[in-house]
Parts: C-alpha cells; sequence; structure tokens
C-alpha cells in the first residue's frame, strides 16, 4: 500500500496495537467505569470489523475508543496507566 491509504493502515495497527496494551491494565472503578470499558471493547470491535472494506471508519472507531478511555481515567472512572 502506498500514499494516504498506507498511512491510514499504518496508524490503524499502531493503535489497535496501542489500545489493546492499554486495555491490558485498565480496570473499572465503578459502574460508569463497567458502561465505558464495555463501550469501548465495542468501538475496538468496531474498528476490526470495518477495517477490510472501510479502514477510515476502522480509524474512526479507534478515536472513539481512545477518547472514551482517555475521559473515564480523567473522571476517575477507569484505573490504569494514563
Amino acid at each position: 500500500m502506498k500514499g494516504l491509504e498506507g498511512e491510514l493502515e499504518a496508524e490503524i495497527e499502531r493503535w489497535s496495537k496501542r489500545l489493546e496494551e492499554a486495555l491490558k491494565e485498565v480496570r473499572p472503578l465503578d459502574e460508569r467505569g463497567e458502561r465505558l470499558l464495555e463501550n469501548i471493547r465495542a468501538y475496538q470491535q468496531d474498528s476490526s470489523h470495518f477495517r477490510p472494506s472501510s479502514p477510515l471508519k476502522s480509524f474512526e472507531c479507534l478515536i472513539w475508543a481512545w477518547a472514551l478511555l482517555e475521559m473515564g481515567r480523567e473522571f476517575g472512572c477507569l484505573s490504569g496507566p494514563g
């Protein structure tokens, strides 16, 4: 792959791996954290689902997953390194 599509695929690969590693250390601290973690994992699965047919949608799902992860940490719903 070349150009923008190749760059997008490389970013999806990089951020997918980072998300997978981060989720190994994240724990919900309350019920809100449990719901957030459930949604983060759903976006992670959606990213994998869309990756072959729509890399842009796949990347978008990763962005949402990361946003929820960061918000969960910031608001004290999720534990783990930030």
